[in-house]
């Protein structure tokens, strides 16, 4: 594991403990911090509030560089089509 990526994901993972509550909480997999799941509270006003969606989110050995590939858990009705997405 690239202890750079590491400690980006640290770092951005202590910069999101320190933000007022927006709905969003990320679990570290102690052993591989390459390897999230979070949690997504469907915002006020909009057509998820109330929801709660799970998500996986796994982190490249070249993060920042390259994205995370984040995966919902929870199927996500998408309003511009009569289809959940995955």
């Amino acid at each position: 594991m690239s202890s750079n990526s590491r400690r980006r994901v640290l770092n951005d993972y202590k910069q999101l403990l320190n933000e007022k509550d927006n709905g969003i909480y990320v679990f570290l997999n102690l052993n591989n911090v390459l390897l999230c799941d979070a949690v997504i509270i469907g915002p006020e006003n909009s057509i998820w509030e109330g929801g709660v969606f799970k998500l996986s989110i796994e982190f490249p050995e070249e993060y920042p560089i390259k994205p995370p590939t984040v995966r919902f858990k929870t199927p996500i009705f998408h309003p511009n089509g009569n289809f959940y997405l995955f």
